[in-house]
């Protein structure tokens, strides 16, 4: 059965009035607006000077025209479920202090079955397992994983063709704050547990212990509630498809889940399956401070933006440039740079290694200078054993 869970209509509101009973002759008819409750009935429209009024006949009127979204009845959400749920896998694994599990997905990648997980869920095994909503569990293998993503992508060993029912994965780029989303995965092992929510922000960057001092970037910030075990497991639109990862969440914190950018995936996809890993993360090599009010006070500058630079790498690309600790960076290739959140996201999602890239800073003298500087991006660095 199709779904069709949502639709954007534009109409136009028409609701039926009647004018009210015959009005007694009057000096001066008065101005009709809809009826005051009065006597016996609702007053009558204007009418004319001395006559009286007619009885009443109902007449339409256009009240409003809007653009309403209509959801379907409640059975929309569990149809998109059951048309889902035997995509969404659990992955437990074995490593030397114990156990662990989160979620994963089917994909399809050229005629070949593969399971998508986050890189953490995985990393450190010895061994791992794959378990379909039927119960049915195989052993898995990695074939591919990037830390700085928190991507890796699983085959099985033994799996029958008609296990394999996988999600299609679209691009990311047209999500909007507001959007409503779907997560399904196996929080504290519930297997095939279903939440709903939205897209709360795009763009956020998360730290985890497996990147060091880089951080992961164009992150979605979601409603969605997120448990541990819930890791891996797609995060869906209304119409079943992916647009995300889930990945992470704040200790103690409520309705703040993050998740890798489905673009991510359909960026990496083929150098995970086919090389093992990714290696288009691009660095520019600077640590810094997002600018603020009371930071420009400080500074004494008339900027309250961008990202103030306190850390060079020597002999990284912003160094070689010639960017200098104290620049605030304001804009690259023409885009506004707000804060670090953007800076990085830009990075990862509009450059790659070996580009070269305008960047404007502000430097501090005498005057605040604009500059305009060259740079060459590098690679980041492997992320630590």
């Amino acid at each position: 059965m199709a779904i069709l869970v949502s639709c954007l209509i534009s109409t136009a509101i028409v609701m039926q009035f009647a004018v009210g009973p015959r009005g007694e002759k009057g000096d001066q008819g008065l101005q009709g607006a809809q009826g005051v409750q009065g006597g016996t009935g609702l007053q009558g429209i204007q009418g004319s000077k001395g006559d009286k009024g007619e009885p009443g006949s109902p007449f339409n009127q256009t009240v409003f025209s809007q653009n309403i979204t209509i959801y379907q009845n409640s059975t929309a959400l569990a149809a998109l479920y059951e048309n889902v749920k035997d995509s969404v896998v659990l992955i437990r694994g074995e490593t030397a202090s114990g156990t662990v599990q989160g979620s994963g997905f089917v994909y399809n990648l050229t005629g070949t079955m593969y399971i998508i997980t986050n890189n953490h869920v995985v990393q450190d095994t010895t061994s791992r397992s794959v378990t379909f909503s039927d119960g049915d569990g195989y052993a898995a293998t990695v074939v591919g994983t990037d830390a700085y993503s928190d991507l890796a992508v699983l085959t099985i060993s033994g799996a029958p063709s008609n296990e394999y029912k996988p999600l299609q994965v679209v691009s990311s780029s047209t999500l909007r704050v507001g959007n409503p989303v779907i997560a399904i995965g196996n929080p504290y092992g519930l297997i095939g547990s279903m939440t709903t929510g939205i897209i709360s922000a795009l763009g956020r960057t998360i730290s985890e212990d497996l990147t060091g001092s880089y951080l992961i970037a164009n992150i979605i910030q979601t409603s969605t509630p997120i448990n541990p075990g819930n890791s891996g497991g797609p995060l869906l639109d209304y119409m079943g498809n992916v647009i995300g990862i889930t990945t992470a969440i704040i200790q103690d914190s409520q309705g703040l889940g993050f998740a890798i950018p489905s673009s991510t995936i359909l960026r990496e996809i083929y150098s995970l399956v086919n090389y093992g890993g990714y290696s288009g993360h691009s660095y520019l090599g600077i640590s810094g401070q997002d600018m603020t009010y009371e930071l420009a006070q400080t500074l004494q500058v008339n900027v309250t933006y961008g990202v103030w630079i306190t850390n060079i790498v020597a002999g990284g690309p912003a160094s070689v440039a010639g960017i200098n600790p104290g620049d605030i960076l304001i804009e690259i290739d023409g885009t506004k740079i707000g804060n670090s959140d953007r800076m990085s996201s830009y990075l990862e999602a509009e450059t790659l290694p070996t580009q070269t890239i305008i960047v404007h800073v502000l430097r501090r003298g005498q005057t605040l200078q604009k500059l305009a500087i060259a740079v060459t991006l590098g690679q980041r660095p492997a992320p630590p054993p």
